[in-house]
């Protein structure tokens, strides 16, 4: 795939996930795909993986968006700089809803083999994010 594609793959892959789409998932992301997450108590494997995630991510967060900011191509490696925005309106891994609204900074790199994402690094700013629901003062 040229890397515009790749681009494209990475974009698209913010839509499924906000869409909640398992079919695109199903197609696009491999069945041994891993994600790196060190804020995360769970391993993301696979298309399950991401339905996992989305299911805690969606289930603590409404009005959930992810605006991308820049996005970076070299071989089969895509970086994108994005941000995380919602309201906290549901329990997140054991932090109960605060109602308050987040928006945080996120830079995700993607592995891409044959048009599929096979890895992903996720790097948050979770200490943003606990300051931001009221769990760590400010």
């Amino acid at each position: 795939m040229s890397q515009d594609a790749n681009k494209d793959l990475a974009r698209a892959y913010f839509t499924a996930f906000l869409a909640r789409d398992e079919a695109w998932w199903q197609r696009h992301i491999a069945p041994d795909f891993v994600r790196h997450d060190p804020g995360l108590d769970f391993t993301v494997r696979g298309p399950e993986g991401v339905r996992r995630l989305g299911e805690v991510l969606h289930g603590g967060f409404s009005e959930m968006e992810l605006p991308i900011d820049e996005v970076i191509a070299e071989g089969g490696k895509v970086l994108v700089r994005l941000r995380f925005k919602g309201r906290h309106t549901g329990d997140l891994m054991g932090l109960p809803a605060s109602h308050r609204r987040v928006e945080i900074g996120v830079m995700d790199l993607f592995h891409i083999v044959d048009g599929r994402l096979v890895e992903h690094w996720a790097l948050l700013d979770n200490l943003g994010l606990l300051r931001q629901v009221g769990a760590v003062p400010g």
